[in-house]
């Protein structure tokens, strides 16, 4: 075991918002969250700081995780440039996983670097490892970057390199420069089997009241009031999605992924069981357990009936399951969620997306789940598709309608509908991006500093790195818009949402499609185009249908005294 580091903090974990002055600068963020989470900063940080915390943890080194952005959103008194001056710490890491914390990350990095020159900068994730060239060569704030899907291994070996003062060309994945080369480490850890690696929500609960800072742990800014956990099967994905960053072919050309990375069905169900020990909230079950083949979701299955949690699991279903499989999901939880994501109600488009299934399979496997149970069901659907027009979009609102009649719900419950636009940006490595004629997309700009300006344009059209065949920028703006008015409307009228809450959609709607148009035009906002969107969240939909009924953190208080007091 190794000696900490007398700060009292090895490794700064930092999670930039996705343009750093976004306190400051007057921003149209546009409908870009409205589906997640998060705000349109995207405060929520990869689940990577988790394992990454939870690994070194075990090994000696003190791990702190900065939320910066959501402190930011919390308080426009939090100084980034003195909270990064107060820690102190050797190394810092910054993710840039997607694209959308172009400039977030990298202005982090150079504030971390003036704070304190003598500290190393990390950057990792998806886009990071795209770019790694670029950011070397072009942001001396960045030492390294470390690529690929997992990192802890490798970031245990960079931290021990730089503390012995040894060779960094034996740490795998690690793109570095020696003098003024750039040297580019073999991407050889890809490993196929993942259980060193453990979402373990204890080290995030004991750092935070080690460090005394409850805020900067949290992963999204209304988690107190709308918590949800979270548990990773594997990493990698099998589909070929074609505007994703995450799908099998980026992942194998990027990533140096050509299979899943598995972690044990036994060890998975006993971490959903320990998450929801820990928080009572619903425990979100991150990719189709089906991925990994049939015998590997049973086998989950089993395990979490065998665990005897009586947590809520929200399964992705990342195309319609067999009717078995959904009684089987039924008689392993007590509880049960959905989500599924059909992207257009046309079969064309959503076959041209790489999702090769029907609207009828769509509604088999609906009717499955909710004849199973299910409690809330969760159906997106996205503008700015390859193949889709105006008309197709107006199709699938009337579409959502016609699921909202068949599948009767209620406020927060049952079968929900929700459209969002393609935004802001095609992800680097997709098919889309490194083929976009090939797809009917037009790519507006391709390298990493176009995307970094972008996240500064007034507003989200200006943000948009593509258009399509069949729909310009101001053609997805319009269209998302109207469906979103469209949506609203179906949505109040089959009591989804009640009346004062579908006027303030409407309202809001309305105002920020006005706004567009003025900045586009060069005319000011009336109060500040970042501090619309970021105050009323949500301009297509009501944020509290993605969230489940009841409000709060429901902490096990027992628990985490034991965790105080005996540290497990």
């Amino acid at each position: 075991m190794r000696r900490p580091c007398m700060t009292g903090t090895d490794l700064l974990l930092l999670h930039p918002p996705s343009v750093h002055d976004f306190r400051k600068t007057a921003v149209m963020w546009g409908p870009v969250s409205d589906v997640i989470p998060s705000t349109p900063v995207f405060e929520m940080y990869p689940i990577g700081f988790l394992t990454i915390a939870e690994y070194l943890g075990r090994r000696g080194h003190r791990v702190r995780i900065l939320n910066a952005a959501l402190r930011m959103l919390r308080s426009r008194r939090f100084d980034v440039r003195r909270a990064l001056a107060s820690v102190d710490a050797p190394v810092v890491g910054i993710d840039l996983h997607w694209l959308v914390h172009a400039q977030g990350a990298l202005e982090l990095a150079r504030i971390a670097k003036e704070a304190n020159p003598r500290a190393k900068v990390v950057l990792g994730g998806y886009s990071a490892t795209y770019y790694h060239e670029v950011l070397l060569r072009d942001h001396p704030e960045v030492d390294f970057v470390l690529r690929g899907d997992s990192t802890e291994v490798p970031f245990h070996r960079l931290l021990g390199a730089l503390e012995a003062g040894g060779p960094l060309d034996r740490v795998e994945n690690l793109s570095w420069r020696d003098g003024r080369a750039l040297r580019a480490n073999p991407l050889t850890h890809v490993p196929e089997n993942l259980d060193h690696v453990s979402l373990d929500y204890r080290v995030i609960v004991k750092n935070a009241l080690r460090y005394r800072d409850i805020d900067g742990h949290l992963p999204y800014l209304d988690w107190r009031e709308h918590p949800i956990m979270m548990a990773l099967p594997f990493r990698g994905c099998v589909h070929s999605c074609l505007a994703c960053g995450g799908s099998a072919g980026t992942c194998s050309a990027v990533l140096g992924r050509s299979g899943l990375g598995l972690r044990s069905p036994a060890k998975v169900a006993q971490e959903i069981a320990d998450a929801h020990e820990l928080v009572r909230a619903p425990v979100f079950l991150v990719h189709d357990p089906r991925m990994a083949g049939p015998g590997y979701a049973e086998a989950l299955l089993r395990e979490m009936k065998a665990t005897g949690t009586d947590a809520e699991v929200v399964f992705e279903y990342f195309s319609p399951p067999p009717d078995g499989y959904i009684r089987a999901i039924a008689r392993a939880t007590e509880r049960f969620d959905v989500q599924i994501s059909p992207e257009s109600h046309d079969d064309a488009v959503r076959r041209a997306q790489g999702r090769p299934y029907t609207t009828r399979a769509l509604e088999r496997c609906l009717s499955a789940s909710v004849g199973a149970g299910c409690g809330k069901l969760d159906v997106f659907f996205m503008i700015g598709l390859s193949g889709q027009t105006r008309e197709s979009v107006d199709g699938t609102v009337r579409y959502c309608g016609r699921l909202m009649e068949r599948y009767p719900g209620g406020i927060g419950t049952g079968l929900s509908t929700f459209i969002s636009p393609l935004a802001p940006f095609i992800d680097p490595g997709s098919a889309a991006f490194e083929e976009p004629r090939r797809h009917g997309y037009r790519l507006l700009f391709s390298t990493f500093e176009e995307h970094r300006r972008a996240l500064l344009s007034p507003t989200w059209k200006g943000a948009l790195n593509y258009e399509t065949e069949w729909m310009d920028r101001d053609g997805i703006v319009g269209a998302t818009y109207a469906a979103g008015a469209g949506l609203n409307r179906l949505k109040l009228e089959h009591g989804r949402v009640d009346e004062v809450t579908a006027r303030e959609v409407e309202r809001h709607n309305a105002v920020a499609r006005e706004l567009v148009a003025r900045l586009e035009a060069g005319a000011a906002g009336p109060e500040g185009a970042g501090a619309l969107s970021l105050s009323e969240g949500g301009e297509l939909c009501w944020k509290g249908e993605l969230y489940w009924p009841g409000k709060g953190a429901k902490l096990n208080y027992k628990r985490i005294m034991r965790l105080l007091l005996l540290g497990k």
